[in-house]
């Protein structure tokens, strides 16, 4: 079974690159003569741009096969996690100010992995129920290996 990727839609970059280019027009045209704008301008292109970045060097955020998972740890570091490593996997929903958050919960033996919506490119319930059916394959799989 080959692995099934989550990876952040395409217009995320997109979106952040422009995002930083904004920033550096705006301060042009109206605040030309004051270093602390470009100072500020500069540092908020700069991590836009580096933000961006990640979402083009790490795309596919997480990857499940029937051994395990695979999830981008720090920046762009990739870590193999075992089906037998992993404690938990929950959708965390929360309800802040009228708005409704979820996210995607990884609960590996010494870290937290969280996955937006954003983070996937789908929604969090939906990609728990498929690695819920990964993994119950994987266990059926193991199971029957052991019993032949």
């Amino acid at each position: 079974m080959s692995a099934q990727p989550w990876r952040i839609k395409p217009v995320l970059p997109v979106t952040k690159g422009l995002g930083a280019a904004a920033v550096l027009v705006l301060v042009f045209a109206f605040g030309r003569e004051d270093p602390v704008q470009w100072v500020m301008a500069s540092a908020v292109a700069i991590g836009l741009a580096g933000w961006a970045l990640r979402d083009l060097v790490a795309p596919v955020r997480l990857a499940a096969d029937h051994e395990g998972l695979t999830v981008v740890d720090g920046f762009a570091r990739r870590r193999r996690l075992a089906w037998d490593e992993i404690e938990a996997v929950r959708v965390d929903r929360r309800e802040r100010l009228g708005i409704t958050t979820e996210l995607l919960e990884v609960d590996a033996d010494d870290a937290l992995y969280l996955y937006s919506m954003h983070d996937l490119g789908a929604d969090p319930r939906g990609v728990h129920g498929t690695l819920q059916k990964i993994r119950a394959g994987s266990d059926a799989q193991e199971s029957s290996d052991t019993a032949s």
